[in-house]
């Protein structure tokens, strides 16, 4: 049975991207971390991606570096406008603040902000639901960086 990540994870991987922090090759990406202290790997073939990124490796979901990646090669919506609203997030430090409650994070990221609470979350269901469609296997990649 596959494994969909927490909605919010969405949002950090917008963050990456408004950040600039997902560089592109052909078959491999790295993505730095919103608080530029980790640096993962995105590899794939096909419809098999494989990333050292906590929530992939070890929770066995795409977490934001694969979601990211899968943005930017467009196999999910992009939408650069929510993007930027989401950038300079560090959300390694609210994820701590909020005791990894992710939407509690987010949350006061949309408040803080100033953001449209129900246009965030209409964009991302409509990312999870673009997601679930996708034939995606996701594997470990064991590589490790600093």
């Amino acid at each position: 049975m596959r494994k969909f990540p927490p909605k919010q994870k969405f949002l950090e991987a917008l963050t990456a991207i408004a950040d600039h922090h997902v560089q592109m090759g052909d078959h491999q990406a790295t993505v730095r971390s919103s608080n530029n202290a980790k640096l993962y790997t995105v590899t794939w073939d096909k419809d098999t991606y494989h990333s050292n990124d906590n929530a992939t490796y070890w929770q066995g979901y795409a977490g934001y570096p694969v979601l990211a990646v899968l943005m930017l090669q467009h196999r999910l919506p992009l939408d650069r406008t929510i993007a930027d609203q989401f950038k300079d997030v560090n959300w390694h430090d609210l994820n701590l603040k909020y005791h990894r409650n992710y939407q509690k994070a987010a949350d006061a990221v949309i408040i803080d902000r100033g953001l449209d609470h129900d246009e965030i979350w209409v964009a991302v269901d409509d990312l999870y639901d673009d997601l679930k469609s996708l034939p995606l296997t996701l594997k470990r990649l064991r590589i490790s960086h600093k």
